[in-house]
C-alpha cells in the first residue's frame, strides 16, 4: 500500500517539496561550513518524495539544538510553509487527508531537522 501511496504522492506535490528540499541543500553546500547541513537536507529530500511506510524519530542534544535553531533563521519557516500550503490544499477532499498528514510531517521536519532519524514503518 505504501508504494501505491508514494507513487500518487509524487505526482501531487512529492517531487515539488523534495525539489524545494534538493535546492535548499544546494544552497547549503555553497559554503564549506554548510556542507553538514545540505547534505542532510539531500537526505530529506528523498524522504519528501517517498515518505509513506517511513517514520522520522526525534533524539535531542544541545548541538542539535542550536543548529536547528540557525536552520530555522535561514531556511525552515520557508519549506514548513512550503509543506503547510500543501496540506491545507491536499484536506479539501477526503481522499487527500492521508497525503496532507505527510505533508504535515514533513512540515515538522521543515521545523526541526536535526536529531532526526529516519525509520521505516514497518
Amino acid at each position: 500500500m505504501s508504494c501505491i501511496g508514494n507513487l500518487i504522492w509524487m505526482i501531487f506535490g512529492g517531487l515539488i517539496g523534495g525539489l524545494t528540499w534538493c535546492l535548499a541543500g544546494i544552497l547549503w553546500c555553497i559554503t564549506i561550513i554548510g556542507i553538514p547541513i545540505g547534505l542532510q537536507c539531500f537526505k530529506f529530500a528523498a524522504l519528501s518524495v517517498a515518505p509513506f511506510g517511513k517514520d522520522v524519530v526525534y533524539r535531542v542534544t544541545g548541538v542539535n539544538f542550536i543548529v536547528n535553531i540557525i536552520w530555522l533563521i535561514v531556511s525552515g519557516v520557508p519549506l514548513a510553509i512550503g509543506h503547510l500550503i500543501s496540506a491545507a490544499l491536499l484536506c479539501i477532499t477526503i481522499v487527500g487527508i492521508p497525503f496532507a498528514a505527510q505533508s504535515l510531517k514533513l512540515a515538522r521536519l521543515a521545523l526541526m531537522p536535526f536529531g532526526a532519524e529516519i525509520v521505516s514503518s514497518r
